[in-house]
């Protein structure tokens, strides 16, 4: 068993800001360069990346050299930020230990898996597919430390159980989703009125937002990081619009088309002339754009595709939308009649730029708050928007199929498939997935099991968000509207 440790005798993971003033320390600093930007570069280091100190407060040189390395450097951020974490929570396993991480044996590795999935002593355990992240991350880290300095990695033979992922996955069809919003992020009432209690400020942003991950099947971090210029003109002729995610900002730099549908752009739209310009109001008034640290800003904007700045020692460059990663983003600002203004989509309240990771609390408060009204099993997570986006296209393109196809024989449909694909693909292409089998395995299990004339059948003469609503009731892993099978 593992004892808690604390604070003073654990590996602490910090990371470098150059924005960051020193007080009485930037005098005996100067002497390094005239900036902690010019000090870190003098070090070869770079704005916001992460490095651990010991227990003893100490910097591991070898660690950190590690996550500077441009093999680190190369991952996207939400991988450094994972793989980092799961490196400190082994660190602080083998100090609970007394295990030295560059004396670690394959019998440790054991005992680290045994500890973070199955011990009941342990309160934080983890799901095999989160250990298999740890996983990736160690390999990586032994295999430079390997490379560079000799040290045997204790994971080089080591197999982790197979994750069964798709045993978490879960879905809302149409009307779930609908009523998830209306009483965790509107602030409705069971009887679908206004809620007196309700005391939410943001519900036009956050509706907005997770009517576009329901709509265009982005993850949360990829839809996070959009920024203005990257939105196509409003056609109300149009019932969707097709938009580019950028590499840097994608799972894995896997750039891809992604489709928004009209109602989900209107919403958008709406929160852009309505909650976010207020926001932005309040802050220029309060002059708080000036005060961002590191504000990059925006000269001119080419399309959707390429963007101006100033540069940072003068001048000017362009760069492409696709290079520019999120945390860059939200550092960057034009100039507009009224003042500064941030190119970033979502603002927070103080109308400054909204950092991906804070829609995990916008979903736990609605998850709250639909416990509150008495629903404990009714809950969404930003995840799930995506799952549920994928059930509803398939459904959507078997509908589609049947009806154009219905008339071929079988030898014609399977030319046809071969020449353009299946459904499957279909959704594999919305989703962004590399991999048709992502799509099969992991997202839309409940039509695996499904014979597809028994699926038309069902489907015959009814809309979509009735015909899902119809064949997923009672499936264990897909919520409807609760209130709709109450009656």
């Amino acid at each position: 068993m593992v004892e808690f440790l604390s604070e003073a005798r654990v590996w602490q993971l910090h990371r470098y800001s150059f924005d960051r003033c020193f007080g009485e320390l930037d005098g005996p600093l100067s002497g390094f360069g005239p900036d902690l930007a010019s000090r870190g570069g003098a070090l070869g280091v770079r704005d916001g990346q992460r490095f651990l100190l010991d227990p003893s407060g100490r910097p591991d040189l070898r660690v950190n050299a590690c996550l500077a390395s441009a093999k680190w450097r190369n991952l996207g951020e939400r991988s450094q930020r994972d793989y980092t974490y799961s490196i400190g929570v082994w660190l602080n396993f083998l100090v609970a230990l007394g295990i030295n991480w560059w004396d670690a044996v394959e019998e440790d590795a054991e005992e680290f898996l045994f500890w973070r999935v199955t011990d009941p002593a342990n309160d934080e355990r983890v799901q095999t597919n989160s250990f298999s992240r740890d996983l990736a991350a160690l390999n990586k880290f032994y295999r430079w430390m390997n490379r560079r300095y000799g040290i045997v990695n204790p994971f080089e033979e080591f197999r982790a159980p197979r994750a069964a992922k798709r045993e978490d996955v879960k879905w809302l069809d149409p009307g779930g989703f609908r009523r998830w919003l209306d009483l965790g992020i509107r602030g409705l009432d069971l009887s679908g009125r206004p809620d007196r209690w309700w005391r939410g400020r943001n519900e036009q942003r956050d509706a907005a937002f997770c009517d576009g991950l329901y709509g265009n099947g982005l993850r949360v971090s990829e839809w996070a990081s959009v920024v203005l210029p990257e939105l196509p003109p409003y056609d109300r002729r149009r019932g969707s619009y097709t938009c580019q995610l950028a590499d840097a900002c994608a799972k894995g730099g896997y750039g891809h088309p992604y489709w928004t549908p009209r109602s989900a752009m209107k919403a958008l739209l709406s929160y852009g002339e309505g909650a976010r310009a207020a926001a932005v109001r309040r802050a220029q008034t309060a002059s708080r754009y000036e005060r961002v640290k590191g504000l990059r800003l925006v000269l001119a904007t080419h399309g959707t595709h390429a963007v101006t700045l100033k540069g940072v020692r003068g001048g000017t460059e362009r760069k492409a939308w696709n290079d520019i990663g999120p945390r860059t983003r939200l550092r960057l600002f034009r100039r507009t009649p009224q003042g500064l203004e941030p190119v970033a989509l979502w603002l927070n309240e103080d109308g400054l730029p909204r950092d991906g990771r804070g829609w995990e609390h916008t979903f736990d408060a609605a998850n709250e708050r639909i416990a509150g009204l008495g629903l404990e099993s009714f809950s969404c997570t930003a995840h799930m928007l995506r799952h549920s986006f994928a059930l509803k296209w398939y459904a959507i393109g078997k509908l589609v199929h049947a009806a154009r196809m219905g008339h071929l024989t079988a030898a014609e449909q399977q030319d046809f498939r071969e020449q353009f694909g299946d459904t499957w693909h279909l959704v594999q292409t919305m989703l962004g997935h590399r991999s048709v089998e992502t799509t099969k395995e992991v997202y839309l299990e409940p039509f695996r099991a499904m014979d597809v004339e028994v699926l038309l059948a069902h489907a015959e003469g009814f809309p979509i968000a009735a015909f899902m609503a119809d064949v997923f009731t009672g499936h264990p892993r897909v919520r409807t509207d609760p209130m709709a099978v109450a009656r």
